[in-house]
């Protein structure tokens, strides 16, 4: 995935859900400055919690959920430039 800002074209990550489950909290805000491997986020499946990292070192640009929505297997929760 590309975002293009002034004739400049940029890749983004899709941070994406690896498991159905309820997004517990999220950690993180846009416009933040995340490393790889920094908690964006938490979701609960089958009463145990589970960490949401970032694949890559970058900005956060968009949150696509939010607390307490049910989110399933590989749908984007937030996009990274």
């Amino acid at each position: 995935m590309l975002d293009e800002r002034d004739g400049i074209v940029f890749p983004v990550s899709e941070v994406k859900a690896p498991m159905t489950g309820q997004v517990a909290s999220i950690h993180v805000q846009v416009g933040m400055t995340v490393r790889e491997g920094e908690i964006l986020m938490s979701l609960e499946a089958m009463k145990m919690e589970n960490m949401i990292l970032a694949p890559r070192s970058g900005v956060v640009i968009e949150i696509l959920t939010t607390e307490g929505v049910v989110v399933h297997a590989g749908e984007v929760l937030a996009v990274l430039d």
